[in-house]
């Protein structure tokens, strides 16, 4: 499994971004996905969930409103849109991939971090 992140950057309040997700290694189509963050001397708190045909998903209430997930099976790409970002967006963002196939996404997914793996990251730092 390989999971290449970018588009992160220095962005100004308001601002937005795209962040982007290459995958590889495994059956793509096949895995829910997310997008997870972590902001310096806090721990890995999950932003956005996507189910494997992109007909469910799930952002967390501080990325709700304002990011949107998405994926390309086909190019085997996930992706963030964030907007209207603030300092306390500012954090190393990974996407992740659920360890097994699953066709959907259950309330739960998101409660263990271990049953997902994840990439290196990209740094978001929101400031003026």
């Amino acid at each position: 499994v390989q999971l290449v992140e970018s588009g992160g950057g220095l962005v100004q309040p308001g601002g937005s971004l795209r962040l982007s997700c290459a995958a590889s290694g495994f059956t793509f189509n096949l895995y829910p996905m997310r997008w997870v963050r972590q902001a310096p001397g806090k721990g890995l708190e999950w932003v956005a969930v996507i189910s494997p045909d992109s007909g469910s998903t799930s952002h967390s209430d501080s990325a709700k409103g304002r990011f949107t997930v998405s994926r390309d099976n086909a190019k085997k790409m996930l992706y963030l849109q964030m907007n209207n970002l603030q300092p306390s967006d500012t954090a190393v963002y990974s996407c992740a991939t659920y360890r097994r196939e699953l066709s959907y996404i259950p309330p739960e997914i998101n409660d263990d971090d271990a049953n997902w793996v994840r990439g290196q990251g990209t740094q978001v730092t929101v400031s003026s």
